[in-house]
């Protein structure tokens, strides 16, 4: 209960999953196993000890099993994360190295997992990609889980929690945010993890709020502490006092019946009151998100992100393993668009069996399409796959990171290739494939009207190109606030790409995340945007803002945008101008 001589506590995080819940917190004691000691094995019982290991690796894997089978059909997604964690339970990259460093070094399962471990957060650590960095977590997941077995330490059951509470804990694994019961728990607070973790993908599934990334959570907070969090935010308040318990409950009751309103309106089509139609896509990472797609409304899938079968793995994935998992979501989507991205990432980073030492600076290194066209037999085994998927519904492919047109250029030399080997083999397979570049390097911005000649659309990816055209990293602090989405730049580069395309008779998409704003839509449908994507739950309330706009208008409006010198001014004219249908989105995500 609030109390009047207890002051309010307010902490910051990192929205994980929008809305609001109150509630007392229930803190998740996890035992884990935070001290471990190094100790020798001897010659004669290295073999012991491997046995030791495999075993805590076995109960581990039964453990998962047995949460899986207990899922309930509508997480189809919880489930597929967690059987990807029962993958990494047996990848060569942990587990046999583990096996190998306790007998190379005669050194304890514990320490030898740990060390093993170390390393590999090293390898993904040095990934640039923020979706690809939280891999960590679930290699540390897994590895935790394992060491608590061979502990012998307690593990969390979230599931025999009996009371309605928000949990709050250092951190989450997606095992037990799917054993999360909707009826008793409201809302999750940690310590640790990011808005790209698969503890807060499970969260936006279950449609709970989380607030990930506080770090002092659990010192802050303590059992049956009056607490609300405001996923959409990232706030935590702790001892509310009556007047915050007041208005965050008027903001609750306000999001709740404007979400009603937005999943009610989520199947309408995105369509201007003076008859424009912009198909609204969603932007996937696992291919059961295209389930989360489909129910908010989307119009196709904008960006299928296909990195995730390439990580923390010995070999790199085969070509039937790639077309089984491009097939699914292109078959459940069709007949709508499915925008399949070819790698990227680093592959020598994903893949464990890579010699190339850690590169200084990733960000501009042997990433994506440079990384394909420097190693085609794994560009070829992927390409193959996508042209197989595409004669099961309509699939398009992106070339990422494309910075000239002699990439471009070769990238769909190679793709000819992989459709001539597959017609010689007699495999099903359709060529006849819309393809396009991700816009996302300057150079591309400028080189458009050349590579327009060769795609057939473009697809403008904000996060990298604001980044790579500002030179800053978003996720450091001392420059993060020079990220502006409408930085007259950027508005300007985003027009020159669309008259470019036009000029050209192709279309322009957006899938960075500055298409999932409201605020922006006003100035992306002035600008000449053919199709937008973002993360499945923007999809009802953008779709509802272009019901809500005017094309006309929209297109007079980007001349006065235009005239605008900095990213304040352009704000100010966004919300001058279309400041009361705004005013009616404030609190979705």
């Amino acid at each position: 209960m609030s109390n009047n001589n207890i002051s309010e506590i307010r902490l910051s995080g990192i929205g994980g999953s929008p809305g609001i819940c109150i509630g007392k917190a229930y803190l998740v004691d996890r035992e884990g196993v935070e001290v471990i000691e190094k100790y020798h094995i001897g010659k004669k019982y290295l073999q012991r000890e491997k046995n030791r290991f495999k075993a805590a690796v076995k109960k581990a894997m039964d453990e998962l099993h047995v949460i899986i089978e207990n899922t309930p059909e509508i997480y189809r997604q919880p489930a597929s994360i967690l059987e990807t964690h029962v993958v990494l339970l047996k990848d060569k990259m942990l587990y046999e190295k583990t096996v190998e460093t306790i007998e190379e070094e005669h050194v304890n399962a514990e320490w030898a997992l740990r060390k093993v471990v170390a390393s590999v957060k090293t390898i993904f650590r040095n990934m640039e990609d923020a979706y690809l960095k939280e891999r960590v977590t679930d290699i540390v997941n897994v590895s935790d889980r394992i060491l608590r077995n061979l502990a012998g330490a307690k593990q969390v059951d979230i599931e025999k929690i009996d009371k309605r509470v928000i949990l709050v804990a250092n951190d989450l694994s997606p095992a037990e945010t799917s054993q999360i019961n909707l009826e008793r728990i409201k809302g999750f607070v940690t310590d640790r993890g990011g808005r790209s973790s698969h503890t807060s993908i499970i969260a936006r599934t279950l449609e709970i709020p989380a607030v990930q990334g506080v770090d002092s959570a659990t010192i802050t907070i303590a059992n049956d502490d009056l607490i609300i969090v405001d996923g959409t935010s990232g706030s935590v308040i702790v001892h509310p006092t009556k007047q915050t318990l007041v208005d965050f409950k008027a903001r609750k009751a306000k999001y709740e019946t404007h979400k009603v309103v937005l999943l009610k309106g989520s199947q309408l089509p995105a369509e201007t009151f003076d008859g424009f139609h912009m198909p609204v896509m969603g932007n996937i990472e696992l291919p059961d998100e295209v389930f989360s797609a489909i129910d908010h409304g989307g119009d196709g899938i904008g960006l299928y992100r296909t990195e995730f079968q390439y990580l923390s793995r010995r070999t790199f994935p085969g070509e039937e393993e790639l077309f089984e998992k491009y097939k699914d979501v292109v078959k459940v989507m069709a007949p709508k668009p499915v925008i399949i991205r070819t790698l990227d990432i680093n592959g020598d980073k994903a893949v464990a069996n890579s010699s190339n030492s850690i590169e200084r600076n990733p960000a501009l290194g042997l990433r994506a399409i440079r990384y394909c066209l420097r190693h085609p037999d794994v560009f070829t085994t992927q390409l193959r796959a996508i042209l197989r998927a595409a004669s099961f519904g309509n699939v398009r492919i992106l070339f990422p990171m494309i910075s000239s047109n002699d990439e471009l250029c070769e990238a769909k030399r190679i793709l000819n290739q992989a459709a001539d080997s597959l017609e010689k083999k007699g495999v099903a397979f359709n060529r006849d494939i819309e393809i396009g570049i991700l816009i996302e390097v300057p150079s591309a911005v400028v080189m458009a009207d050349v590579m327009a000649k060769e795609v057939d659309f473009f697809s403008i990816g904000t996060n990298d190109l604001i980044q790579y055209s500002f030179a800053i990293d978003r996720e450091n602090r001392h420059v993060s606030h020079l990220y502006r989405p409408l930085h007259p730049a950027i508005i300007r580069m985003i027009k020159q790409v669309s008259d470019v395309a036009v000029d050209n008779g192709i279309k322009t998409f957006m899938c960075g995340e500055m298409a999932g704003d409201p605020l922006h839509i006003p100035i992306l449908l002035g600008l000449g945007m053919d199709e937008l994507s973002m993360n499945p739950q923007a999809i009802p309330v953008v779709k509802r803002m272009v019901r809500s706009l005017s094309i006309q208008d929209n297109q007079m409006f980007i001349k006065k945008v235009l005239k605008q010198t900095s990213a304040t001014d352009t704000m100010k004219l966004v919300q001058d101008t279309y400041g009361d249908i705004l005013s009616e989105k404030v609190f979705v995500e």
